[in-house]
């Protein structure tokens, strides 16, 4: 006799979903972070089962042992869209913050998850703008020295050439980026048979 697991459509079924992976992308100071847990908040009001993945939060657990080199930065991704993957095969809406610093890894990404499943969000702000928000010091931090690696000082940032969405931070709120979040995803995650 044989044995078959659920399926992702047995899932996204009871849960009243369609499963999604967000591939937020952007410089650091550029909003990523801020706009997933407002968007995540919002998700969850109208009754979306999400998992957020926070690059602060995986560098300091699942991929501690990477440095920031490109090689560290290619296997940091490659493991959290392997693990966006087995959250997307659970049914659910899936929000990664990844700078992805370059096309070549965020193409990997896209393969991992599969592309019909995978929509990204270019967070795009100047760098002088997330470079004055610097919300966490690290910009001052990488111009002194302290940080090796910088993506935007000394680590390049390749802007997305044709992302899924573009969120202009510097030109609109939190609450007007979230809301056109929305508007974008909505009609690609509500669950119709």
């Amino acid at each position: 006799m044989m044995c078959s697991f659920l399926q992702r459509l047995d899932k996204e079924r009871l849960l009243e979903q369609k499963a999604l992976v967000i591939w937020l992308t952007g410089l650091s100071g550029s909003g990523k972070t801020t706009i997933a847990i407002d968007f995540e908040k919002k998700l969850h009001q109208m009754g979306f089962k999400t998992q957020v993945f926070d690059a602060d939060f995986i560098r300091t657990s699942i991929n501690r042992d990477l440095d920031f080199s490109m090689e560290g930065r290619i296997e940091n991704i490659r493991r959290m869209a392997a693990i966006s993957r087995l959250f997307l095969e659970a049914g659910l809406v899936v929000i990664s913050c990844f700078i992805s610093p370059t096309r070549r890894i965020r193409q990997m990404a896209r393969t991992i998850v599969g592309a019909a499943d995978f929509c990204e969000v270019y967070v795009n702000a100047p760098f002088e703008v997330c470079e004055a928000r610097d919300p966490k010091g690290l910009y001052q931090k990488a111009r002194q020295g302290e940080l090796k690696n910088f993506t935007g000082i000394d680590s390049p940032y390749e802007p997305p050439e044709n992302p899924d969405l573009e969120i202009r931070t510097d030109q609109c709120s939190v609450s007007d980026a979230v809301n056109e979040l929305i508007d974008f995803i909505l009609p690609k995650i509500v669950f119709k048979e």
